[in-house]
């Protein structure tokens, strides 16, 4: 137990301090004004804000996980519709807490074979490509269209979520010739019922298809996309859900790392803002993995959907000027 802590420890630190830097280093000091002028502008102290970032960031690191959506989706609508920090200093956090949960994680669920190497990385490659394009348009955009076009996003996630009928094992009949030569497949424990499950995909060129949708909406609007990887990898390439739960966290460390340069070049990755945030998620997410293998993803299925369509409502208000 002590030496889990302390590489919990460790990693915290390391990643606190690489952004810290890389951030000193891409920050303009009108974003920092502009940044502490929001956050002075609620009549707290400073360290309200980071604060209760963490905590949030921690309880959302445990959910993330375990729903296999990535820390992003909910990061994303909720810290821009009701704390006061600007939408692209936002976007650019959330992306850093999506690439946090999914570094912290991605190990052990490697380990435990529920993330596979050859079935994340032809996705992720695809997904990381268009995430630039999204990033860079995204940024362009005003913040009001930025906030009505990502409250429409996530109301249709929280319709996809409601509609997207998931397998735990789906039916494979005949194994893909393109995912056949590129080796996906394998087997896996399935603690539940202490067989080993072999498991094989097909649909593997719509399936790219759909990753270079997703990596573009994770690019502009700093989402994440474990929303939308878990039903295509499940639903479209027939991945077991465990399975795809385990390479969508995967999939996120690669495609969100992309994007986040994007947002840190232009200088939309505030410190105040992402190390707590990254910190939180992290710890978080190690026991969201445990939480994992222990339950099925479907038992907090409904309160992501109430708190996600909540969240679209508010971030589509408020991008009308209605709230």
């Amino acid at each position: 137990m002590r030496i889990f802590r302390f590489k919990i420890f460790i990693i915290v630190c390391l990643a606190a301090f690489s952004v810290g830097i890389f951030s000193l280093f891409a920050v303009d000091a009108s974003d920092v004004t502009q940044l502490t002028n929001e956050v002075a502008g609620t009549d707290k102290a400073w360290w309200i804000l980071p604060l209760t970032l963490f905590v949030f960031t921690f309880i959302l690191g445990i959910v993330a996980i375990a729903a296999g959506i990535g820390g992003g989706v909910l990061f994303v609508p909720i810290v821009s519709g009701f704390f006061p920090i600007g939408i692209d200093f936002v976007r650019g956090a959330g992306l850093m807490v999506a690439l946090a949960g999914a570094l912290s994680a991605s190990p052990a669920l490697l380990k435990k074979g529920l993330a596979n190497l050859r079935l994340a990385i032809p996705m992720a490659l695809i997904a990381s490509a268009s995430s630039i394009v999204g990033a860079k348009i995204g940024l362009q955009l005003p913040a009001h269209l930025v906030q009505i076009f990502l409250g429409i996003i996530i109301v249709g996630i929280v319709f996809i979520l409601l509609l997207a009928k998931k397998s735990e094992f789906p039916h494979v009949a005949k194994e893909d010739s393109l995912g056949k030569k590129l080796g996906i497949g394998g087997t896996y424990l399935e603690e539940s019922t202490g067989k080993n499950v072999a498991w094989k995909v097909h649909r593997v060129i719509p399936a790219m298809f759909l990753f270079v949708i997703i990596g573009f909406l994770a690019g502009m609007f700093g989402l994440g996309a474990g929303w939308a990887n878990v039903p295509v990898l499940n639903l479209v390439l027939g991945a077991p859900l465990k399975i795809a739960v385990g390479t969508s966290i995967f999939i996120l460390s690669l495609t969100d790392t992309t994007a986040a340069w994007v947002y840190l070049n232009n200088s939309a990755i505030i410190p105040l803002i992402v190390v707590p945030s990254m910190a939180g998620m992290m710890i978080g997410t190690r026991i969201g993995v445990k939480v994992l293998e222990k339950t099925k993803p479907g038992l907090i299925k409904w309160g992501v959907i109430i708190l996600l369509g909540l969240t679209g409502i508010r971030s589509l208000l408020k991008g009308l000027g209605v709230w």
